[in-house]
């Protein structure tokens, strides 16, 4: 397999955010989908489509970030396509709020937090990859 070169420290922390926020992502997902009906009662007004998305993309945040610390090219696709589904579903939720949609404000943080984490990740993994690869953009 291709590897990126050796990584700058910046770009192993975010892989490291990236691990452990899949980490927590999956903990916490699974805990709102498949908990006790007293771990879900509190979570309030849930959007199923936010709440099960967060879940799934939770294992790939894990593999993007293992993959990023161990230099791995595809890591690098990985956390952009990651980057572009977070940003989607943002979207999503911005137009079940719109029409009236019920949601829990700290929704909208999560969200936004999450877009923001992959994009940066998406955008130091891409200029890693690109240096590697002479300027040839993957």
């Amino acid at each position: 397999m291709d590897e990126l070169p050796k990584s700058p420290m910046h770009l192993k922390v975010l892989a490291g955010v990236g691990l452990v926020f899949g980490v927590l992502t999956v903990v916490s997902g699974g805990t709102a989908i498949f908990g006790p009906a007293t771990a879900t009662d509190v979570l309030g007004n849930v959007v199923p489509f936010v709440l099960w998305f967060n879940f799934l993309a939770g294992v790939a945040y894990v593999a993007s970030g293992l993959g990023l610390f161990l230099r791995q090219d595809w890591a690098v696709g990985l956390s952009l396509a990651l980057f572009v589904a977070t940003f989607l579903i943002l979207v999503g939720f911005a137009i079940h709020v719109a029409t009236g949609g019920l949601y829990e404000m700290r929704t909208v943080g999560a969200l936004l937090l999450r877009t923001a984490v992959w994009a940066a990740i998406a955008f130091y993994a891409r200029r890693a990859s690109w240096y590697r690869h002479g300027g040839n953009v993957l």
